[in-house]
Parts: structure tokens; sequence; C-alpha cells
């Protein structure tokens, strides 16, 4: 196998209110919703830079397709990252965002990189980070 991703996607319970919040908070572009005519179908996808796409499905969707019990959430199972250029950029996608959205505002952290972490409607986190380090 690759060491590659082209898919992530995120378990939700409200997939309206997901696609709502990644599509008209964080500008992300999507068709919307589709395959709302199958049973367990209903799925959203964004496609992302470097053609990774991403897809929000509902998390009863995901636990009946692989045959799985549905579990509670878990903001700690996963996180994103979304790298930007500096700090101020950091400040700046942070500040974009509801309130009630933002876990931690832009703060130095102890590797040497600045960031912030938001929760999307699901409690998904998402950290925004300038690194230093990285020039991707």
């Amino acid at each position: 196998m690759q060491p590659a991703i082209s898919y992530i996607t995120l378990g939700v319970d409200d997939l309206e209110k997901a696609v709502a919040f990644y599509q008209d908070i964080l500008g992300f572009p999507t068709d919307g919703i589709v395959g709302e005519q199958y049973d367990y179908g209903a799925v959203a996808f964004f496609k992302m830079a470097n053609g990774l796409t991403f897809a929000l499905w509902e998390r009863a969707s995901i636990a009946h397709d692989c045959g799985v019990e549905r579990g509670p959430r878990d903001q700690t199972a996963v996180m994103l990252a979304h790298n930007v250029g500096s700090r101020q950029a950091v400040d700046e996608v942070i500040s974009s965002l509801p309130e009630k959205a933002v876990v931690k505002h832009g703060r130095e952290l102890a590797w040497g990189g600045y960031g912030g972490v938001f929760a999307d409607p699901d409690g998904h986190l998402w950290e925004v980070v300038y690194n230093p380090k990285y020039d991707g």
C-alpha cells in the first residue's frame, strides 16, 4: 500500500448542519448533499488541494455500511490540521469562525510553531497551525 490518502470521511450526526458549516463558514466548495435517494447513501464531497476529497457522511450510515455498532463520539479520536503561512494567518482563520467553534485561540506551541484549534458542529477538532519548519 502506498503511503497516500485520497479521501477523508468524517462521520456526522446531522449532515445538513455539517455541510452548512463546511460550506458557509469555512468556504469549502461542494455540490451539496448527493445520494439521498439511497438508504444510508446521503453524503457530501468537498474537493481539496492536491487531489484530496473530503467527505461528510452520517455516522449511522457508516455503521450500517461497515456492519459495525455506532459508538459514542470522541473528540480526541482524530484531529485534522490546516497549515498556513504565518502566525497572522492562524489568527485570521480562527477569528473568522463563530466563537462557539473556537476551542483554543492562536498561541505559541512548545515545539516552535503557532496554532489555534476549532471544532465543527460534531466536535471534530481542526488545528490551524503555522509551522516555521514546514515549507509545504
